[in-house]
């Protein structure tokens, strides 16, 4: 019988697939090759395809059970949904899913271009109704809101924003489009310039930079933000300079933010702090990591982006001097907004650029953290109620509630 009902799957999985494959347009199997890792979660059971078997069979699928009519499935392109920020954005995403009964399926695609347009390709061809991706350059979303745009798929971008004064053709495309919701997003030179003084406050003037990808939006805005803020410094206190270096890439892996620091540490003996910009957490680890090594880290004062789990205990014993984060429900109002448009809730979205700016939580102390871990940490800050309400509401509402997310916010729902 247990045979029987395997084959059965099988089976229904296979039509699934092919289903899907008409459905997009035909779109190639060959963006399994891209050795990403690929997931799906449903409210009743939870799939995992690992990037070996994307390898091994070209484009990965689902073993999950056929969706009944009238479900929902939403994709996600994310550079990783394991490591530190992505698996804290994954788990607010399931929990979305399971308040709204919806399917998720996700695509690790490591910030490498190819692999992000092949990520859009690969989710419209599993069925997705809609997509929501954190790509890692503007450049890529010309080919993902066409593909999306040929298939009739929903898209949104999460940490991210195209930019219209740098990509004004893809703007363009993004505005025109009948199937791009939007972008969820950071104000990242406000972002840069608010670490920067947190350095700059604690007499730190030589400052060194680690970023991860050329070109990335996200970077691009932080480094403005940091660059304006030592400007600002220097034509305040002519006497007290302070110098910012120019970027050490690292990606987004630990070993890259380690090479990075270790660089900048070798090139000026006077360095007193460090910025890695960010990069998902990973970098910032390693660099973390370096300045131990080198037994620098009473000297050496490290803000960053993107919450640490442990970051209260770093802020203790002098490893980390501040951080913004606390932004991993970004990906949240992303999804809310794929899944008002595929619900039909939100019409005449072309020739207009929907812009959703979420704010950063910043913390500069153990007592800072205490109460950001009270209430984002030890528990998420939507109950699966507040997910369900949050579904229902029109681009205003959802615009407005991402904005008025804070530690206060969060402690004045709860009741505690």
């Amino acid at each position: 019988m247990k045979m029987r009902k395997k084959l059965i799957s099988i089976m229904l999985s296979a039509v699934m697939l092919g289903s899907a494959l008409v459905g997009c347009g035909g779109t190639s199997g060959g963006t399994g090759d891209t050795g990403a890792t690929e997931k799906e979660t449903t409210a009743e059971s939870k799939v995992e395809t690992t990037a070996e078997a994307a390898d091994e069979g070209g484009s990965t699928e689902a073993s999950a059970p056929a969706a009944a009519d009238g479900d929902i499935k939403i994709g996600v392109s994310i550079w990783s949904s394991t490591d530190v920020l992505g698996s804290q954005c994954k788990m607010i995403l399931d929990k979305a899913a399971d308040a709204l009964g919806v399917q998720v399926q996700y695509v690790d695609q490591g910030h490498v271009s190819e692999k992000v347009t092949a990520s859009v390709e690969q989710l419209c061809a599993a069925g997705c109704q809609g997509i929501i991706i954190c790509n890692s350059s503007d450049t890529e979303m010309a080919s993902a809101i066409k593909t999306c745009n040929d298939n009739g798929v929903y898209l949104a971008q999460f940490f991210r924003i195209i930019s219209e004064e740098n990509s004004a053709d893809i703007f363009k495309a993004a505005t025109d489009s009948e199937y791009y919701v939007g972008a969820v997003h950071e104000n990242e030179p406000e972002n840069g310039e608010k670490l920067v003084q947190i350095l700059l406050d604690k007499g730190d003037r030589n400052i060194g930079l680690i970023g991860w990808e050329q070109g990335d939006a996200t970077w691009l805005g932080r480094w403005e933000g940091y660059k304006k803020g030592v400007e600002k410094w220097n034509s305040e206190h002519p006497d007290d300079q302070a110098v910012l270096s120019e970027p050490q890439y690292a990606g987004t892996s630990s070993e890259g933010g380690s090479k990075a620091a270790e660089a900048l540490m070798s090139a000026n003996p006077d360095l007193d702090a460090l910025i890695p910009a960010g990069g998902g957490g990973d970098p910032l680890q390693g660099a973390i990591a370096a300045v131990e090594r080198a037994g620098k880290t009473d000297s050496i004062d490290i803000v960053s982006t993107d919450f640490l789990p442990d970051l209260g205990e770093r802020l203790a014993n002098g490893s980390m001097a501040g951080e913004s984060g606390g932004h991993y429900c970004d990906p949240l109002f992303a999804f809310m907004a794929v899944y008002n448009a595929i619900k039909g809730n939100y019409t005449g979205n072309a020739g207009k650029f929907e812009d959703i700016n979420f704010p950063y939580l910043y913390v500069a102390s153990p007592e800072d953290y205490a109460d950001y871990e009270k209430y984002f940490v030890d528990q998420l800050p939507y109950t699966d109620e507040e997910l369900v309400e949050m579904s229902t509401l029109d681009m205003e509402g959802l615009k407005q509630k991402a904005a008025s997310l804070s530690i206060e916010d969060a402690a004045a729902r709860s009741g505690k």
